[in-house]
């Protein structure tokens, strides 16, 4: 994919990648953000009803290859999983559609996002940054988060670690556009549900945990057998906001199922494929397009520069 010709847009990502090394050090050959992570393997088959929203080519076909990479937040490497900094957990799914031809879903486990746009994302981590353990209040974070209710309300939302990373819903940050093969358009934002049901620790069960649990859980978990998720999107009513990741739709707006994404085995050497795979979160398929979210062409910026940079690095 092409780095965006919008010179601002490259100075704020560039800005923002700084800033993520900034709080968690700087380390040549892993992501910036979601750092800790581990790829599997495995196909989508999708339902009927996708291909009725869309006509993009794995909602037509049988099936399709995958490649997902769940992962633990912050740009910690080590950063243990029972560690609760560790959420949101990330789940990315890259569908191959030819050689060297993709499409791809970048989720997390809370619903939403703590701002609408790019700047003011910045100016959230950097109030993070500043605030020392021994700051007076009201400290930089206190009133960064005291001007912008919806980061005050993304902070504030539970986020409790899964027993597994296949025992865990996630969610599409930003809303798609997708257009039937007659020309309908609906937009919509992914869910992605684990087939074996949501299950999460309480603080004091999640302490006792070793600090790689949920991967070596995985590990284990897709030796005995397949895992399964459902992906879904909920779909927005007419006067639902698509362009600003802050805003949940009400939860009676339909969920439609796409298909079932099914995962096999471990990715083949998992350490060159991680440092060189890009994820984007701009779909770059027919079928679906991106909204006109502020925060999609700024993330695929920052993937993309990141991704050169993880890719080059000398480890």
């Amino acid at each position: 994919m092409p780095l965006p010709s919008d010179e601002k847009l490259l100075a704020l990502a560039n800005d923002l990648i700084q800033q993520f090394d900034q709080i968690f050090g700087l380390n040549p050959g892993m992501r910036p953000a979601h750092a800790k992570g581990t790829l599997l393997t495995g196909t989508f088959t999708p339902t009927d009803s996708a291909s009725v929203l869309s006509g993009a080519p794995h909602f037509r076909r049988a099936t399709t290859p995958v490649t997902a990479r769940f992962s633990n937040s912050t740009g910690i490497p080590m950063i243990p999983d029972n560690n609760p900094n560790a959420d949101p957990r990330g789940l990315a799914i890259r569908f191959h559609l030819a050689e060297r031809v993709h499409t791809d879903i970048v989720s997390h486990s809370t619903d939403g996002f703590p701002t609408r746009t790019g700047a003011e994302f910045l100016d959230f981590l950097r109030a993070v940054a500043s605030t020392k353990p021994d700051a007076a209040s009201p400290t930089p974070i206190e009133s960064f988060l005291g001007s912008h209710p919806a980061a005050l309300a993304f902070v504030q939302t539970p986020k409790p670690a899964p027993s597994s990373f296949a025992r865990e819903t996630y969610y599409g940050v930003t809303a798609m556009k997708f257009t039937s093969a007659t020309g309908e358009t609906r937009f919509g934002r992914y869910r992605i549900i684990p087939v074996a049901g949501n299950d999460h620790l309480d603080a004091a069960s999640l302490a006792v945990q070793e600090p790689n649990f949920l991967f070596d859980e995985l590990a284990s978990r897709v030796s005995a057998g397949p895992i399964q998720f459902k992906i879904a999107v909920q779909l927005a009513g007419p006067d639902d906001e698509v362009n600003d990741a802050t805003i949940h739709w009400p939860e009676d707006r339909t969920l439609l199922e796409l298909g079932t994404l099914e995962l096999s085995a471990p990715a083949p050497d998992d350490e060159t494929l991680q440092k060189h795979l890009i994820f984007d979160p701009i779909p770059r398929v027919e079928g679906i397009e991106p909204s006109d979210d502020p925060l999609l062409e700024l993330r695929a910026a920052i993937y993309l520069l990141s991704g050169r940079r993880r890719r080059a690095a000398q480890v």
